[in-house]
């Protein structure tokens, strides 16, 4: 097998190529750098600077590298600009997709597994998300991997290929420190942003109807997220190897809730910081509790996470420290 890795330069992507790569398998990176970091990709890893919007470059990496199964993470994953910016994630995250199966079927690719997300829930009112759970998207983002599973599904049953969609949920943690996620955009690095300018964790919203009155998530571990790529591509390759064509939606999480201020009073413990965290009005949107399901993974793949949200904010942490520009001091 060698897999194509779309978007493999980057935060996540990058962990699912050291993973496939400890486990004997061969992969070829495609990104176009436009959030990834070619420093990432591993020597001796060939990186296609690419897009999968351009067939060309497509057909001409599958056919050069002999792919014979597919990881697409590559697209864009901004809530809020998704909202200002709905045509443009469109064609990126949709229509990059389209192309991407169209160059997979006509090259008789078999296994094709795609970035899906917990977004495509919207605000689940249960206590447990399960795959079952109705989808009711909240932003074009969400919407766009809504509309890339139905695509995958139906490009498998039209052309012969197993596909699998994970949905992730919160990702954290890095496996090493070069590896960690740079982007201020999640709640462990934007925590981490604040301490460097000398300001606790914010919170939005301390009134909701949870026992400490914020917002409870499911927090993955992006070594063991990177760990179920590596299960499903193979579990994928196995079907199509004998002709079983069969697709696969699974949620990635834990299945256990942390609230906001529990993360906020970890993270001071874990990082000897002791600022108060501010609290601040709700974000529109923001559903009170999102816990995934973890159940079905494990009876198909046999796959559990092994991290727990110490590991990713300790090792979130060491990786913000060493990537990060020389900030001012502050007192601890």
């Amino acid at each position: 097998m060698t897999f194509l890795i779309t978007g493999g330069a980057g935060y996540i992507g990058s962990h699912v190529v050291r993973a496939m790569l400890a486990a004997g398998e061969r992969v070829v990176v495609l990104d176009d750098l436009s959030t990834g970091n070619e420093d990432r990709v591993p020597e001796g890893v060939p990186l296609v600077i690419g897009s999968v919007l351009d067939r060309l470059v497509l057909d001409e990496t599958v056919r050069e590298h002999r792919i014979t199964g597919v990881v697409h993470l590559a697209g864009k994953k901004q809530v809020g600009e998704s909202v200002e910016k709905p045509t443009y994630y469109y064609h990126e995250n949709v229509q990059g997709l389209t192309v991407l199966l169209e160059a997979v079927a006509a090259a008789g690719v078999r296994s094709f597994l795609f970035s899906s997300s917990a977004s495509v829930y919207g605000m689940p009112d249960v206590d447990t998300v399960t795959e079952d759970t109705p989808c009711l998207p909240l932003s074009p983002y969400g919407e766009t991997k809504l509309a890339g599973e139905w695509l995958v599904r139906a490009a498998g049953r039209a052309h012969g290929i197993a596909t699998a969609c994970l949905r992730y949920f919160n990702v954290a943690g890095a496996a090493s420190p070069e590896l960690a996620d740079t982007g201020v955009f999640n709640l462990v690095p934007m925590v981490f942003e604040r301490y460097d300018r000398g300001e606790g964790a914010r919170i939005f919203g301390d009134d909701y109807p949870t026992p400490d009155g914020t917002c409870i998530r499911d927090y993955i571990h992006v070594e063991d997220l990177a760990d179920a790529h590596l299960v499903a591509a193979r579990k994928l390759a196995e079907w199509a190897a004998a002709g079983d064509y069969k697709d696969l939606t699974v949620n990635i999480g834990r299945g256990e809730g942390v609230s906001v201020r529990e993360m906020t009073r970890l993270m001071n413990e874990l990082t000897g910081h002791a600022y108060e965290p501010v609290v601040t009005p709700r974000r529109p949107g923001d559903p009170a509790k999102v816990v995934a399901s973890a159940d079905r993974i494990a009876a198909e793949l046999g796959w559990k996470a092994r991290h727990d949200v110490r590991d990713m904010i300790t090792s979130a942490w060491q990786g913000w420290q060493a990537n990060r520009v020389p900030a001012q001091h502050h007192e601890r």
